[in-house]
C-alpha cells in the first residue's frame, strides 16, 4: 500500500512560499524596439507627416518613449518631431496628495501647443485615470487642435471611456496583475514584464 504520509507535503502539493510572485516577460527589447517603430509610422500615416504633430510624455516612462518615436520620426520622415513632458502629479485624482508633492518633476513644452497636434504617449493604459489627468494637465498650456494618445502596452479594464490612437500590445490581465515596463533609459533594460501574486487570478 502507498504511503502518502511518507512523502514532504510540499512535494506532494507544490506549496509556493507564501507572498511569491510569478513573473512572466511579455515583451523582449526587440519587441519593444518594432512597436515603437510601427507607432512612429502610424502617428505620420495619420497626420500625412509632421506639420504640426508634437509629442508629449507622461513622466515617468512616457518621456523616453516619446523621444524614441521622435527618434524613428526623424530616421523615416528626415524630420526631427518636438518632444515635451508632462508631469500629471497634481492633477490625480486617486492618489494621496502627500505622496505626491516629493515625486513631482517640471513639465516642459518645446513650442506653444495651441492649434497643434498632440500626441501624448505613456507606457501602459489601464483605468484610463492617468490619461484624464494628462488632458487636464496639457490643457493648462494651450489649446492643441487635436490630441491623440500612443501607449506601448494597453491592458485593458477601463473605468473612463479612454481609447488609444496608437498600441505597441494590447495584453489581456487580471485585476490582479501588475504590468511592469522597463526602459534602458530609467530601468537599465529594455522589457515588458507581467507579475501576479500566487494564488491570485
Amino acid at each position: 500500500m502507498f504511503l502518502w504520509s511518507c512523502w514532504p507535503r510540499e512535494f506532494l502539493f507544490h506549496e509556493q512560499p507564501e507572498g511569491a510572485v510569478r513573473t512572466n516577460s511579455v515583451l523582449s527589447a526587440d519587441d519593444i524596439r518594432r512597436a515603437v517603430r510601427r507607432i512612429a509610422h502610424e502617428i505620420l500615416e495619420r497626420n500625412q507627416g509632421t506639420d504640426g504633430v508634437v509629442l508629449v510624455g507622461m513622466r515617468t516612462r512616457g518621456v523616453p518613449l516619446a523621444q524614441r518615436l521622435a527618434a524613428a520620426i526623424e530616421e523615416f520622415e528626415g524630420q526631427r518631431v518636438r518632444v515635451g513632458s508632462l508631469d500629471i502629479g497634481l492633477y490625480r485624482d486617486d492618489l494621496p496628495q502627500k505622496d505626491l508633492q516629493a515625486r513631482i518633476q517640471p513639465s516642459e513644452m518645446p513650442v506653444d501647443i495651441d492649434g497643434k497636434k498632440v500626441v501624448l504617449v505613456d507606457d501602459v493604459l489601464f483605468t484610463g485615470r492617468s490619461i484624464r489627468a494628462a488632458l487636464d494637465a496639457l490643457t493648462d498650456f494651450g489649446r492643441p487642435a487635436e490630441i491623440q494618445l500612443a501607449v506601448l502596452v494597453d491592458r485593458g479594464h477601463r473605468e473612463l471611456p479612454i481609447r488609444a490612437d496608437y498600441v505597441g500590445k494590447n495584453i489581456p490581465t487580471s485585476l490582479h496583475e501588475d504590468v511592469q515596463v522597463l526602459l534602458e533609459e530609467t530601468d537599465g533594460l529594455d522589457e515588458v514584464r507581467s507579475a501576479i501574486q500566487e494564488g491570485e487570478r
